[in-house]
């Protein structure tokens, strides 16, 4: 039987090092132990709609290696579904992330396994699906067909444009939702990433194509971007330990809320409830929120 929700995307571990601060070209910095947390944008994802009580499944690739074992522990003990997911004879991914006091946190992430997921891998794995979400740590050429199908399919499709990359418009133009932070929504529309977007460009992504987006903005929350107009979502005021993975938790929200028949602002007020939830919490798959913590 299909998952309710597929995702299509990276399963790294992550390895991550608290740091005074991120150092700079040519410097070192000494930081804490290191710590290792299963991770990877599509098995976040994953993970985050599964604790929200989602019928998800991820498909991806994994090592076989002891972060590939703790990967697939992870994902089970989450709930989701694993059958999808190939073990691979490369190294799995790794993300090597620096956090800082303030919460923030740079990533450099190593593909490894992720680079095996075929498109042809997708075509049996999507029928049925009722959501669709696919992420940028894999071959461009299987987010392209995982896309394709998926629209003619009649799938919901969720394009979570990170890390941000050129998409060809054919592919975009049949993207139900774009979903990018508000940096990557600058570099969609010429700008760079380096800067923020204004509010008042937003409506230039759906130019691009897709029939929506949805742009996050940190703790200010995020935007609706419609035909129509835009609708502000705001945040709730946390305090933030670590902001590693927010946006996966995010995207898996979203998802599991629109599986479920909420209409779109709707479930990213939800979305938006559960990123701030997360970022209170170290880690990124371990700071996922359940239901009932959500209450």
């Amino acid at each position: 039987m299909t998952a309710q929700v597929l995702v299509v995307g990276s399963a790294n571990a992550d390895l991550v090092v608290a740091a005074d601060r991120r150092p700079a070209g040519g410097e070192t910095v000494l930081g804490g132990d290191t710590e290792i947390l299963p991770g990877g944008k599509g098995a976040n994802t994953a993970v985050a709609a599964a604790r929200l009580g989602a019928d998800v499944a991820l498909l991806g690739a994994v090592g076989d290696d002891a972060h590939g074992s703790l990967l697939l522990d992870s994902l089970r003990k989450s709930g989701v579904r694993t059958d999808l997911v190939r073990v691979v004879p490369r190294p799995t991914g790794l993300a090597f992330i620096t956090v800082t006091p303030d919460g923030e946190n740079s990533i450099l992430v190593s593909p490894g396994a992720n680079r095996a997921l075929r498109p042809e891998d997708v075509t049996s794995a999507l029928p049925g699906a009722e959501v669709m979400v696919v992420s940028m740590e894999i071959p461009l050429a299987t987010v392209e067909h995982a896309v394709n199908t998926a629209a003619a399919a009649g799938t919901r499709t969720i394009l979570n444009l990170s890390p941000v990359a050129s998409v060809p418009e054919p592919t975009l133009a049949v993207v139900d939702l774009l979903l990018v932070n508000q940096h990557e929504a600058a570099w969609l529309l010429g700008g760079s990433e380096d800067t923020a977007v204004r509010t008042s460009e937003l409506p230039g992504l759906l130019d691009l194509g897709p029939r929506g987006a949805v742009v996050t903005s940190g703790a200010r929350g995020a935007v609706v971007v419609e035909a129509d107009g835009l609708t502000e979502v705001p945040s709730p005021s946390v305090d933030v330990v670590d902001t590693t993975g927010a946006g996966d938790a995010f995207a898996g929200a979203l998802a599991t809320a629109l599986s479920g028949g909420a209409a779109l602002t709707d479930a990213v007020e939800q979305a938006v409830r559960v990123a701030a939830f997360s970022v209170t919490r170290r880690g990124a798959q371990p700071s996922y929120p359940t239901v009932a913590e959500l209450r």
